[in-house]
């Protein structure tokens, strides 16, 4: 029992459960009864969305200033009562159902949907981690790529490296 976080409109995967739309709007053309078939959700819960403004605001946002501002601004948001008590609510079903969590965008990085997933994990959520998303690993003492000297001209490499 876990819960995912998913891009809306992406084809599900086996094991995904309830799929939870946090979005501000529903999908455009596409009627109530089909939300589900059409793998976009199975209830629609905006109060887990950006307000409007906000939500134009972390859209614009385009330099790493304007995004930590955005999330900062989200996070203030999420921290009042009513959107407390649904994250609460959502991390505590995630220890014994399987549930999903979604936005439309392309790029969680640049997404509401990574603070969420961070305000779900501070509240204790069983989070699935996806297969596009591998666990960031690096063995002890491991030198990043960027800093790897070529033994015979004590360059950097800038290239693939074997």
């Amino acid at each position: 029992m876990a819960l995912r976080i998913v891009r809306l409109g992406s084809p599900r995967l086996a094991g995904e459960g309830t799929r939870i739309g946090t979005v501000r709007r529903p999908p455009r053309g596409v009627p109530r009864a089909e939300w589900s078939r059409r793998d976009w959700f199975d209830a629609w819960y905006p109060d887990l969305a950006p307000s409007a403004g906000l939500l134009r605001e972390g859209r614009a946002a385009s330099s790493e200033p304007q995004w930590r501002r955005f999330a900062r601004r989200y996070r203030r948001e999420m921290a009042a009562p009513a959107p407390r008590r649904a994250i609460a609510l959502l991390a505590a079903l995630s220890r014994h159902a399987d549930l999903s969590v979604g936005c439309y965008c392309a790029d969680e990085s640049r997404c509401h949907r990574s603070i969420l997933r961070e305000l779900l994990a501070e509240c204790g959520a069983r989070l699935v981690r996806d297969r596009a998303r591998p666990p960031r690993r690096r063995r002890a003492g491991a030198v990043p790529r960027a800093a790897r000297v070529d033994s015979t001209s004590r360059r950097r490499y800038r290239g693939f490296v074997p």
